[in-house]
């Protein structure tokens, strides 16, 4: 199965650096089709890819089924069952906004091993003048990004549009991981990082 550039996927190094310097178990949350996981793999003692939707945990189990160190699971973050198992990195590729954002923040927490963390790359939703008027100045950037990586846009897996502003996510991780930073990026996604330290 072939890599592909898209707005998630741009994203990958800056997460990728962060499991790199970790070198531990990590809980891939909404994996899609699994790029990301597969890309986790090598830097990573061992990666645990969950997902809804029963199309896309096949097609991840068909990217990574060489990877022994790759765990693909079908569920949903909220029936996931961890058992006693803990993580050191837990990750949110464009999913989070695709479930209820202080119960997965405080699930994910929960998750963690007492060194662990939570990555984030998401989405928000336009609620203010201020977020129409950053989305529209990024709007000749991200086109220029778009072409010159050839972005694919469909890869075929569930999309949903964002509820919550980032001033609503920063509230609710603010209460839920005090510290973490929160700052928008280009392609209309956010990165949060808790602890706070990898900007």
């Amino acid at each position: 199965m072939t890599d592909y550039w898209n707005h998630n996927a741009a994203y990958h190094p800056w997460l990728l650096d962060i499991a790199g310097r970790i070198r531990g178990d990590v809980l891939d949350v909404g994996c899609g089709e699994g790029l990301f996981a597969q890309r986790l793999a090598p830097v990573s003692t061992s990666v645990t890819a969950i997902d809804p939707d029963p199309d896309a945990v096949r097609r991840t189990r068909e990217r990574v089924g060489s990877l022994p160190q790759v765990t693909v699971q079908h569920s949903t973050f909220d029936d996931f069952d961890a058992g006693s198992r803990r993580y050191d990195l837990i990750t949110f590729v464009a999913s989070l906004h695709h479930m209820e954002l202080r119960s997965s923040l405080l699930k994910a927490r929960e998750l963690l091993t007492p060194a662990g963390q939570i990555a984030v790359v998401g989405l928000s939703a336009n609620r203010s003048i201020g977020d129409w008027v950053i989305s529209a100045a990024s709007l000749p950037a991200v086109r220029i990004g778009s072409r010159r990586h050839r972005e694919r846009r469909d890869i075929g897996v569930v999309v949903a549009q964002p509820r919550e502003s980032l001033s609503d996510i920063r509230i609710t991780a603010k209460e839920i991981l005090p510290g973490a930073r929160i700052r928008r990026g280009l392609y209309y996604r956010y990165l949060l990082h808790w602890p706070g330290s990898r900007f």
